[in-house]
């Protein structure tokens, strides 16, 4: 790799873990210590809109059905999620966010906004529109091989 690839690839790897390490830091200091980083992505993916189907939720996550209810039955038990079974069709099992997911689930939003305003703060309109491009293209990449 050439200098500039070297140097991406070492501030991609070193943003990716202060992201980790300072989510990690600001759960444990939150209301909401009982939470795992893998429990925070899946409220992520559960969200706030319409209740989602346990394969639609492990297809965003990008994990079986049997592990995503290993962490779901965690979060029914910590008051985080209820699961809602369909009135047309038992077998279908949806989930959403009790109060205290949404609450969780809101801080959190909060916590990305102030991280995506002070990572643009300083940047120019044409950095900015530069940035979303890489990211794109960089999400592209790993969607299409991983």
């Amino acid at each position: 790799m050439d200098d500039k690839m070297n140097l991406v690839n070492a501030q991609l790897v070193r943003v990716f873990n202060d992201i980790l390490t300072i989510e990690e830091s600001e759960l444990k200091k939150s209301s909401f210590s009982d939470l795992s980083i893998k429990e925070m992505h899946t409220i992520e993916a559960i969200g706030m809109g319409e209740s989602k189907t346990t394969g639609e939720v492990a297809k965003e996550l990008s994990v079986t059905v049997g592990t995503l209810t290993v962490a779901v039955n965690n979060l029914v038990k910590k008051g985080y999620v209820d699961r809602v079974r369909s009135d047309s069709d038992r077998r279908i099992v949806r989930l959403k966010l009790t109060n205290r997911g949404r609450l969780f689930y809101r801080s959190h939003q909060l916590f990305h906004k102030k991280m995506v305003e002070a990572a643009l703060e300083d940047m120019a309109g044409e950095e900015k529109e530069a940035l979303v491009r890489g990211l794109k293209s960089l999400h592209n990449f790993l969607k299409k091989y991983y």
